[in-house]
């Protein structure tokens, strides 16, 4: 069960960048005020109830934060539910802290790639969500026509891919097919409160041709996995997005950026005042190429997680603010695809299960960096929802969506991959401990049931693209 609150009450509470005494009021789903601790109509130690709900009282060891949006998750359902699906995956969101999550086109079957399809998995997700869930769709040869559809639908873009994807349902787009989409994904009605026309591009950035000429013979070693998939092919790929963004005019997102060799272009880029931005995650922010054991597919990604430099470089263009923001790109999978092979990893599936840790661990990094929460709720809430247009959260103040949660700095996050809420007890980050995790998370002003095994009643909404006035015309 969930159970509605009414206010929220604790001695740090971001607002507006700051770490402040304040007072949270709910109410319909969304904040009506926030008010300094000595004057929100609570003080006096009330316990209990107001009217319209309880009063959550936040002990001084934690903190209360935006929920975290993540924008890059593989539901994988309807389809290959047994890799994920939207029961699980939202109770493992809720449980990191994530009130919203945008999902990916593959590798659920059907992908979405055209209307259909997303009426599939929308009623696939409707009697499960735990959190809010909006959609991407895909672009793949030959949907050209089905795009102006799925975006009249409500998706929040469109990925592709520049390389093989993994799964032969979603290929990839050769280059004339890429500018094609980009072209047409240019030409949509723009989105609500985008300063910029047309749709959004989101492009898994590999190069085919530099890829198909790095070695990748069967190995266990993570360093020979590591040359299969050089620095190079995010390089050439990013060059390719940048030529096409500057051709088309196409607003385009980067994503999961791993090389910080492509950080000079992406730089580069952004001074030519091009419509890109860019995406990393936290195994890339928080794991090293050093500490991966070889034969352990449970840190094998695409693009690969690279070495301590290049982790500290990425996290420089975090602050200074080239990279925009930070997601799980949560891709899990079964067992048996996730370690077929026996330790090979090229046989075995790429993709790190981090939906329910990402946040705890960036935090915690963060901190030994001497980054703030502040920072960090910028990269992974209010920066994740400005980028799909949901500019009502991701941040606290009056009529931002009442989408809370709580960051107790006093309760360590040891993490088990057999006790985390994905259906597939393996993850990259089993075994580690971080200094805070979430205890509570309120969504629409309901504080979910993180405790009882079988979670709280489904009670996210299904979500769709604001719609400008424009596009009613």
């Amino acid at each position: 069960m969930s159970t509605a609150i009414a206010a929220v009450r604790a001695r740090r509470v971001l607002v507006d960048d700051a770490l402040v005494p304040a007072v949270v009021h709910l109410a319909d789903g969304r904040i009506t005020a926030v008010q300094p601790l000595d004057a929100g109509g609570l003080a006096g130690g009330l316990a209990g109830g107001v009217a319209g709900g309880e009063v959550l009282d936040v002990p001084d060891t934690a903190v209360v934060l935006p929920g975290v949006v993540d924008t890059h998750v593989h539901v994988n359902e309807p389809g290959r539910t047994e890799w994920e699906g939207f029961a699980t995956a939202t109770r493992a969101a809720a449980l990191g802290g994530v009130t919203t999550i945008i999902d990916m086109p593959l590798n659920s079957l059907p992908p979405t790639t055209d209307a259909a399809a997303l009426d599939l998995k929308r009623a696939a997700a409707v009697p499960q969500v735990q959190v809010d869930v909006g959609f991407w769709g895909g672009a793949v040869p030959g949907n050209l026509a089905d795009l102006p559809g799925l975006w009249e639908a409500g998706v929040f873009g469109f990925k592709c891919f520049l390389s093989p994807s993994g799964v032969e349902e979603f290929p990839p787009l050769a280059p004339e097919e890429f500018a094609a989409a980009a072209k047409a994904i240019a030409a949509l009605p723009s989105p609500a409160g985008s300063a910029r026309d047309g749709g959004l591009l989101i492009v898994h950035a590999e190069d085919p041709d530099v890829l198909a000429a790095a070695p990748q013979r069967p190995s266990r070693a993570y360093a020979d996995f590591l040359l299969s998939r050089p620095d190079a092919a995010e390089t050439a790929a990013i060059a390719r997005v940048i030529d096409v963004a500057r051709s088309t005019g196409c607003r385009t997102h980067v994503l999961h950026l791993s090389s910080a060799r492509a950080l000079d272009l992406l730089a580069a880029a952004r001074e030519e005042g091009l419509p890109i931005t860019v995406e990393t995650c936290p195994h890339y922010l928080c794991l090293t190429a050093e500490e991966v054991p070889d034969a352990s597919p449970a840190f094998k990604c695409c693009p690969p997680i690279r070495d301590r430099g290049n982790r500290d470089a990425l996290w420089d263009a975090l602050r200074s603010g080239l990279i925009d923001v930070v997601v799980s790109d949560h891709s899990p999978a079964t067992a048996e695809v996730k370690l077929a092979g026996d330790g090979d990893l090229q046989q075995a599936w790429g993709g790190v299960a981090g939906l329910q840790v990402g946040f705890a661990a960036v935090v915690h990094e963060a901190g030994r960096r001497g980054v703030g929460l502040a920072e960090v709720s910028r990269w992974m809430s209010r920066g994740t929802a400005g980028l799909v247009g949901l500019v009502d959260r991701g941040r606290i103040e009056a009529g931002a969506t009442a989408d809370l949660i709580v960051l107790d700095e006093a309760a360590p996050f040891e993490v088990d991959a057999a006790r985390l809420a994905h259906r597939n007890p393996i993850s990259a980050y089993d075994g580690r401990r971080y200094d805070a995790r979430v205890t509570h998370t309120v969504l629409a002003g309901r504080q979910l049931d993180l405790d009882s095994p079988g979670g709280s009643r489904p009670s996210g909404r299904l979500l769709t693209r604001p719609v400008s006035t424009q596009e009613h015309r």
